[in-house]
């Protein structure tokens, strides 16, 4: 994920226009075809939501053509409804998009989103933070811990 990959600011109210958003820039940022990656993630979301609570919301699916994992963050402007297991609305929206065969990959990348989602701090910087290069800034910090870990 690169600095070109965060939405600061997005404005939208619910689940659908926040999906649709996301698969825009993923079309824009790695040449998938918008409506399909849309369908994806709301085939995904008819699973059961992927608003983890808090305010925060991971939408994935897997994309057959995708060499890699490849993610991108979305700060909402105002929380949109998200249909999320403890029914509040969501204001942080990470989107992972994994290669189709790509199970035990895909796992660890959200199992890797999750815990970096529990982290209080960041989850409140992240809140305060309006622009999207300081959004990623503070993204990147913790990924680097992760990985080092």
């Amino acid at each position: 994920m690169g600095p070109e990959a965060v939405l600061a600011g997005l404005k939208v109210s619910a689940k659908k226009p926040v999906l649709d958003e996301c698969a825009g820039l993923a079309a824009r940022l790695w040449g998938h075809d918008r409506r399909r990656v849309f369908e994806l993630l709301l085939e995904r979301e008819r699973l059961g939501s992927t608003g983890v609570g808090g305010g925060i919301a991971i939408p994935h699916a897997r994309l057959a053509g995708m060499s890699r994992p490849a993610a991108l963050f979305a700060r909402l402007a105002q929380p949109a409804e998200f249909d999320a297991i403890d029914q509040r609305p969501v204001d942080l929206v990470f989107m992972l998009l994994s290669p189709d065969g790509a199970g035990a990959d895909h796992l660890k990348a959200l199992a890797r989103l999750s815990r970096t989602m529990r982290d209080r701090t960041l989850v409140e910087k992240l809140r305060a933070t309006d622009a999207a290069d300081a959004l990623f800034a503070l993204l990147v910090e913790p990924a680097a811990t992760l990985h080092a870990a």
